[in-house]
């Protein structure tokens, strides 16, 4: 009888650790590993600056800093003409973000929307790094039709690469819509309503047209 209680023990202390062992596996699997640095893409037409963004750095967003081809047939620098928002159609393909705030997932990856210039369409794209010289982009148009691409990382700096800060002197920039939002101002720095001017003419009736402002307002 002793000696069965000691095995049972026994079993049940082995069963516990697996669980925790598991346990352990899985919170580490769901941390992604950070793919931050400058990508060369698969068919060598682009470099790709990765970089964390958003609320406190868990965002992954990517950017153009390169161009194998920076100019269009006219010599002119290529823009975004496929674009489907009419307000980005003439901004510079050089420098526009083409990762848009991917999100990490529970495989360890980041996964959100990836934009391609070539055909002005979005889609749905998984990002991972298993190794530190090579970036996995899987992109899918549908759920069945995906494909995937490696990325290499690159060190150099080449000529026409941008090198700036993002959304600084040199550098590529951020969509306006991935940008972070900035605070709501607080405390005795928010506005007051201004004092009413003395002698002030009093508001006109209901219904009467305003009057024209003056030319220096």
């Amino acid at each position: 009888m002793t000696v069965r209680r000691i095995g049972a023990g026994i079993s049940a202390w082995a069963g516990r650790a697996m669980v925790l062992a598991m346990l352990s596996g899985i919170a580490h699997a769901a941390t992604p590993a950070d793919p931050s640095g400058t990508w060369l893409t698969e068919d060598g037409r682009a470099r790709i600056r990765v970089e964390k963004c958003g609320p406190s750095n868990k965002s992954l967003c990517g950017y153009v800093v390169w161009l194998k081809v920076p100019l269009n047939d006219k010599g002119q620098p290529r823009v975004d003409f496929k674009n489907p928002d009419a307000s980005k159609q003439t901004r510079a393909s050089l420098g526009h973000q083409l990762i848009m705030g991917l999100k990490p997932n529970a495989d360890a990856h980041y996964e959100g929307k990836i934009y391609n210039s070539e055909d002005g369409k979005s889609y749905d794209v998984t990002i991972w790094s298993d190794t530190p010289e090579e970036l996995t982009v899987r992109g899918c148009l549908i759920a069945f039709l995906c494909k995937s691409q490696t990325w290499n990382r690159v060190t150099d700096v080449v000529a026409g690469q941008m090198t700036g800060p993002t959304n600084g002197p040199g550098g590529p920039r951020t969509d306006p819509e991935y940008m972070a939002a900035k605070p709501a101002s607080t405390g005795s720095t928010a506005a007051k309503p201004a004092a009413a001017k003395p002698g002030a003419k009093p508001a006109p009736a209901a219904g009467t047209p305003p009057a024209a402002a003056p030319a220096d307002e």
